[in-house]
């Protein structure tokens, strides 16, 4: 039925049900979510909400279909609706009633069940966070047991203290080495990662060759070695396979870095020194072991922080899309709107102007100059109406300019002016407007969009203030920055809520009111003219608005 077309617009599903319980209009929506409706009864049945009635013979006292339709008022209920594949979706339903016709709004939240699934996995990665933490916890305790001796204390503390205190993996290598270094009187000691018998080396300290992120390998027996887990000890003349001989023996030891089964990489230290190790082994094994659970543990630290940059860069632009749709689309339905009120007022005015100018010309022939003077004053009165009528759907139709997407000169002072054109219902008989107007040159800027931000500002404005007050406008252009203040006697902000009144979803407006978008919006308008939007607010004295572009 065409008086129900308008609810061809919502996103929401709507039926209209008559009295006598028969389906009247279904909108588009409704059919693509409930593609499976037949009838009203079994639709009715495929519905439940939580609601024990006290009669449970009638089946029908299950259906928040059925309490709809016999309730004398308007009526709401949170409904569950399980389809023919036996899948389950979430409603809120809202149905207004009148003498013939019941309307059914549904509005999916079947979202806000998988927020909830969201938050169990949520609970359930925070618990096993925790037994993490527990695991880090026992090896710490392990670590400090292994510390009995005063040598390890002196050694292996220090080393301990640089992992714990940091998640710098290169950092913690350095400490270790130069410690090593320190102990064992090695020349040089560097630490090398493992890739299938292949090691590549990572962090150097002493001297420099082989150079960081050189590949380098060992002779058979010290690899065998390195695999059982054990530490090599040799005293030889090259540092590993193909390496220029030295002119004289040195001591070699080679550590395997292990974490559980996998050999993450080794330590080597080149020292002139020959003499045994006895408990300076367990020193090496007691960093090998701790090494080996700090370079796991900083890269998955690592790779958590890229995950969570990724995850902020990512819910960052599905922010910035979720307005820019939610604008482009209100915008659009303004065009349309517009565009359809503009021809329907048109029409009428062009037949009313026409017989207006008939009357003009018959006027002259009245012979009763009281009778005509009098239709002299009408036939002006009703010239300055159309007239009125036409500069609104003129300035409508400038207002949306939905086919300027690109780039345009405009002058910014014609934009105000005809925005305050269109919020005059809001100003007229209660709100002074004082025009603060400075000599502005042509701006490079999309008007449409400029206007839609004047717009929200101007009507919050009007909104703040309670009874009767002023709005000043002020604009300049100095060192090719154009600024826009709006200033007003209104209500304020308090200093707390405004660090949020750019949210997306923030709003000081009662529920139905404000949709927390407006601002968010103009704060993205403004900043694709590569400006900025700043706000300055009093409670009680006023509010400020001041845009500034760049020219």
């Amino acid at each position: 039925m065409k008086k129900f077309e308008i609810f061809n617009q919502l996103l929401d599903a709507v039926i209209v049900v008559n009295s006598q319980g028969n389906v009247v209009y279904k909108n588009p929506t409704f059919n693509r979510w409930f593609s499976d409706f037949t009838d009203l009864k079994k639709f009715s049945h495929n519905m439940n909400f939580n609601i024990c009635p006290l009669n449970s013979e009638n089946i029908e006292n299950y259906s928040p279909i059925w309490h709809a339709l016999t309730s004398p008022e308007n009526f709401f209920a949170c409904v569950s609706y399980q389809n023919n594949q036996n899948k389950i979706f979430y409603y809120n339903m809202t149905v207004q009633k009148s003498n013939r016709y019941s309307v059914f709004i549904f509005s999916d939240v079947s979202a806000i069940n998988n927020l909830d699934a969201e938050k169990k996995q949520n609970e359930k990665l925070k618990t096993e966070n925790e037994n993490l933490k527990e695991e880090l916890d026992d090896l710490q305790n392990i670590k400090q047991k292994a510390q009995s001796q005063a040598i390890r204390i002196a050694l292996i503390n220090k080393v301990s203290n640089t992992i714990r205190e940091s998640m710098d993996i290169s950092k913690i290598l350095q400490s270790a080495l130069s410690e090593l270094a320190s102990m064992f009187g090695a020349f040089k000691a560097y630490y090398a990662t493992n890739n299938h018998g292949k090691f590549k080396v990572e962090e150097i300290y002493g001297e420099k060759y082989p150079s960081k992120g050189s590949v380098i390998s060992f002779d058979t027996k010290t690899f065998d070695t390195l695999n059982n887990k054990k530490i090599s000890v040799v005293h030889c003349l090259k540092e590993y396979v193909d390496a220029e001989p030295f002119k004289q023996t040195i001591m070699r030891i080679t550590v395997p870095v292990y974490h559980l089964q996998k050999l993450l990489g080794v330590i080597v230290l080149l020292s002139y020194q020959k003499r045994e190790l006895n408990e300076e082994l367990e020193i090496l094994e007691a960093i090998s072991f701790q090494l080996g659970n700090a370079i796991i543990r900083a890269e998955l630290y690592q790779k958590n922080i890229d995950t969570v940059k990724e995850l902020k860069n990512t819910l960052k632009e599905l922010k910035e899309t979720q307005l820019q749709l939610i604008n482009s689309e209100k915008m659009a339905s303004l065009g349309q709107l517009v565009a359809g009120v503009a021809h329907e007022i048109n029409t009428p005015v062009a037949s009313i102007k026409s017989n207006n100018g008939l009357l003009a010309k018959l006027i002259p022939q009245i012979q009763d100059p009281e009778i005509s003077n009098l239709m002299q004053e009408i036939n002006q009165i009703d010239n300055e109406a159309i007239q009125r009528i036409s500069n609104i759907v003129v300035s409508l139709k400038k207002f949306v300019r939905l086919d300027e997407a690109e780039l345009q000169e405009a002058d910014i002072n014609k934009e105000l002016d005809l925005t305050l054109e269109l919020i005059r219902h809001e100003t007229k008989n209660r709100i002074e407007i004082v025009k603060n107007y400075g000599t502005l040159p042509m701006i490079k800027c999309y008007p449409n969009m400029l206007n839609q931000v004047f717009t929200n500002i101007l009507v919050n404005a009007c909104q703040a203030i309670e009874g009767n007050g002023t709005i000043t406008i002020t604009t300049g252009y100095t060192a090719e920055t154009l600024t826009v203040s709006i200033k007003d006697t209104g209500k304020g902000i308090p200093e707390k809520e405004i660090p949020k009144i750019f949210l997306a979803g923030y709003t000081t407006k009662g529920v139905g009111v404000g949709t927390g978008l407006g601002l968010a919006i103009c704060s993205k308008i403004i900043e694709k003219h590569n400006g900025k939007i700043t706000v300055n607010s009093e409670v009680g004295v006023g509010t400020e608005f001041i845009i500034t572009i760049k020219g």
